[in-house]
């Protein structure tokens, strides 16, 4: 038997979700972030076992790459952490489309430094 109308719309006031279902999100592109097109470099910033410099390219409002031009590699385990780690970076930062990002658990120093030193070049893309 088909559903009352009386049914329907007790499932619609208790759950909208039945006639509205929500919009996709996770397919939308970045938005734009209001910063300037072009090639922004951070300070150097002080990661402990070395320092993290950055430099940010916008393009269309939007963070499009991230590019270490230092980073803590004298060391073997910094080469290790670090190789592993700055990748992950770039992707949040482009992903966060600003220097909010989460930090890379064994590699805090690293990260804290890098979200520094992108804030900073962000800051001068405004």
């Amino acid at each position: 038997p088909a559903p009352s109308a009386a049914n329907s719309a007790a499932n619609t006031a208790t759950n909208p979700a039945a006639t509205n279902p929500p919009a996709p999100t996770a397919s939308l592109p970045p938005q734009a972030t209001g910063y300037k097109n072009g090639t922004f470099t951070g300070p150097v910033a002080n990661a402990y076992y070395g320092n993290v410099q950055v430099q940010v390219v916008i393009q269309n409002g939007k963070i499009t790459n991230v590019t270490f031009l230092d980073y803590p590699h004298d060391r073997r385990t910094s080469q290790e952490i670090n190789s592993q780690a700055m990748p992950w970076l770039t992707q949040e930062a482009i992903q966060a489309q600003s220097a909010n990002i989460n930090l890379i658990s064994g590699a805090t120093l690293t990260s804290e430094a890098f979200a520094n030193s992108l804030q900073a070049a962000l800051t001068s893309a405004q």
